[in-house]
């Protein structure tokens, strides 16, 4: 089985997150997939970044769905670069994405993004939205979902199932044997993440999950010795 190394926000320990600089820098390490987050401007257009507002990761200040793509555009993201929109991150990687929904509101504008250019293949989208990994799947025919969660018991086997997700992308501190087991009993794959040590990476592979969601890149190398 194959151990899948994804990049968080690209490769968000050493660039800034959610750039093209940290999805390129992402690729060019080798991982297998990038993960990365969409949220809906005031315009529509479908911009990558995590929290709800520009204030931690730009010079800026304010929640992105008050803010118009060009004023977006007009922030520092760090080290100069500016807050990419999701089409542009598919023009700068070949890599296989992860594309996590952060505002429910965003799965359709995903979805016509997907059937447009024909990305079922390539993207996976993830949400910690039941209701957004619901809405996606009739949208796009073949799609492959994974539900994430933070908190979670054994019922996240059961939200995953309910959605028709085929991943869960789990909190590996709240990680259990039993989670691990009926997951793998309604036969869904299982991500571990934030996996940033030695540590997690010893912990993840115990349990025989499927892979790992990275801040560093040297995980990909040091993945491959880790029983």
């Amino acid at each position: 089985m194959n151990f899948l190394t994804i990049g968080h926000r690209g490769v968000m320990g050493v660039e800034p997150e959610n750039t093209l600089r940290s999805f390129v820098a992402a690729q060019e390490a080798g991982l297998d997939a990038i993960e990365l987050d969409l949220h809906l401007s005031k315009d529509g257009a479908l911009v990558v970044m995590h929290d709800t507002d520009v204030d931690r990761t730009t010079d800026g200040s304010g929640p992105i769905a008050e803010k118009t793509l060009a004023e977006l555009r007009a922030l520092d993201a760090g080290r100069g670069e500016r807050v990419p929109v999701f089409e542009e991150v598919l023009e700068a990687v070949q890599t296989p994405i992860q594309a996590e929904i952060k505002d429910a509101q965003a799965a359709r504008a995903l979805a016509d993004v997907m059937n447009r250019l024909g990305l079922a293949g390539r993207v996976e989208v993830s949400s910690f939205h039941d209701e957004a990994i619901a809405e996606i799947k009739p949208l796009v025919p073949g799609v492959r979902t994974a539900l994430i969660a933070s908190r979670y018991g054994t019922d996240i086997v059961d939200r995953a199932v309910a959605v028709g997700a085929e991943t869960v992308c789990l909190n590996i501190r709240r990680l259990t044997l039993e989670i691990v087991e009926r997951a793998r009993k309604s036969d869904l794959k299982i991500i571990g993440w934030v996996v940033n040590t030695q540590d997690h990476l010893r912990l993840v592979r115990a349990f025989g999950l499927d892979g790992a969601t990275t801040d560093h890149p040297d995980i990909k190398r040091t993945g491959r010795f880790t029983a």
